[in-house]
């Protein structure tokens, strides 16, 4: 019986079959920017479950009580409300268009790693930018801020993509996918591309670490972010995918932006977006805009000086694992007295992550000045009164220390009277990478300098 891939090969053997290496085609450096949009089926927030998902994403240990509070809070929000028609039972395992295989790529690994030892990365694609330079593309969230969404134009059909700088694929549900399995999600269909090209004998699986994840073929097309455009950008056509993605419809794939080295395209690593149309950027740049429960955006190309306050500070980023890297190992609770946690810890710059992951000596400093605070091992972390009034926190990125405000520091509620609240803030292991997720962005203005691989910050405006 023909494998799935002979079949996709022999579907697409009148398109063009591409090594991945068209001539480049840069016009004037540009501005562009996209706007994030509103999830239109929101998803109610689990605090326990957001943070299994960031310590299985990174390969982190999971403390047993975690599992059992993810698994309680489950059938608590279920009790709130009825599930969305068509959704699962949220279990890893792929939905396929023709089979089950489970994926064996690592976030920011992958089956990558091989390649990325020896630098060898598809050639530079055709960028485009707008005539300024830049380009925006509004980003929204997802209720209670799970995730930000922004619409991606693929071969002239617009998908919303979940930006994630923790990862460096771009995939997306197309119509390889079967029926069961796309329900509900906006499709890519490279058929009705004239500008689709197969890759041949290229593939790609990812899973996160969250046991979510995708595999599949892999093409190319132009790829338009709010005016910044890649004329052969490698798009990742999901053939299977796990149910957790199947059951968030309003989220039809992920676009990576954290560095090419840990793209898991085999044979031949692909660039993400970003290193692509860099050069033809005004400036080598992205910006995220991230807002709590409100619209932000992301922008390609230039800094608003209009969306924050303050200066800009600027911090050298470590590229060896692939990812925003730098050194965070000192800390404050409300302005108070600077502490360190360990000395070298690091952290990374992480919009595909919803908490603030942080060493256990910055978790409890800030606990125990909130009242009320537990470290509930029945809810499988910290835990605090939903009307508490939240210190500030000040946390060091690289020499500087930014700000999170009190305000974006309570998650989600974990009883069914909203009283006790699941703290955004949750402590990893100690010495361990700390992730800066969506809670430290809503805070917090970020600049993402590919041009000098610095990571900038400052309050929002």
């Amino acid at each position: 019986m023909p494998s799935i891939t002979n079949v996709l090969f022999l579907v697409y053997g009148l398109l063009a079959v591409v090594a991945a290496s068209p001539t480049n085609m840069i016009q004037k450096r540009g501005v562009y920017k996209v706007d994030r949009v509103r999830n239109p089926n929101p998803v109610r927030r689990n605090g326990p479950r957001a943070l299994l998902k960031t310590l299985r994403k990174y390969r982190m240990p999971v403390p047993a009580s975690l599992l059992s509070a993810v698994e309680k809070q489950e059938e608590l929000i279920s009790k709130r409300e009825p599930r969305r028609k068509g959704m699962g039972n949220g279990n890893a395992g792929f939905s396929a268009a023709a089979n089950g295989r489970k994926g064996k790529g690592r976030k920011g690994k992958g089956n990558g790693g091989n390649a990325a030892a020896s630098g060898d990365l598809a050639p530079q694609q055709g960028a485009t930018a707008n005539t300024n330079g830049t380009g925006l593309v509004v980003n929204t969230p997802e209720a209670n801020d799970v995730e930000y969404l922004s619409p991606v134009n693929i071969g002239g059909q617009v998908v919303n993509l979940d930006f994630d700088s923790g990862s460096s694929d771009l995939w997306v549900f197309n119509t390889q996918l079967s029926g069961a399995a796309t329900q509900g999600h906006s499709l890519y269909d490279p058929s009705s591309s004239a500008t689709f090209n197969l890759i041949q004998n290229a593939q790609f699986q990812i899973q996160y670490g969250d046991g979510s994840g995708a595999e599949g073929i892999v093409g190319t097309d132009v790829v338009n972010i709010g005016g910044a455009e890649v004329k052969a950008q490698a798009v990742e056509l999901a053939t299977a995918v796990t149910q957790s993605f199947v059951d968030d419809t309003a989220t039809d794939g992920l676009l990576g932006l954290a560095f090419s080295t840990i793209n898991t395209v085999q044979p031949q690593q692909q660039k993400t977006f970003f290193d692509n149309v860099m050069s033809s950027l005004a400036e080598p740049l992205f910006t995220a805009d991230l807002r709590a429960g409100a619209n932000g955006a992301y922008e390609f190309g230039r800094i608003d000086t209009s969306k924050f306050t303050g200066d800009m500070t600027f911090v050298d980023v470590n590229t060896t694992q692939g990812f925003w890297q730098f050194t965070s190992d000192q800390f404050a609770v409300d302005g108070g007295k600077t502490q360190t946690s360990v000395a070298g810890n690091q952290a990374i710059a992480d919009t595909g992550t919803t908490l603030l992951l942080a060493d256990p000596a910055v978790a409890s400093a800030y606990y125990a000045q909130v009242d009320g605070a537990v470290n509930d091992q029945q809810q499988g972390g910290f835990t605090i009164p939903c009307a508490a009034n939240l210190p500030d926190l000040q946390l060091a990125v690289g020499d500087a220390m930014a700000t999170v405000k009190g305000a974006d520091l309570s998650f989600a509620p974990v009883d069914a009277t909203g009283t006790t609240c699941f703290g955004g803030l949750q402590a990893g292991d100690s010495g361990g990478l700390q992730i800066y997720g969506d809670i430290f962005f809503k805070s917090n203005f970020v600049v993402f300098n590919g041009g000098n691989n610095t990571l900038g910050f400052a309050q929002h405006a």
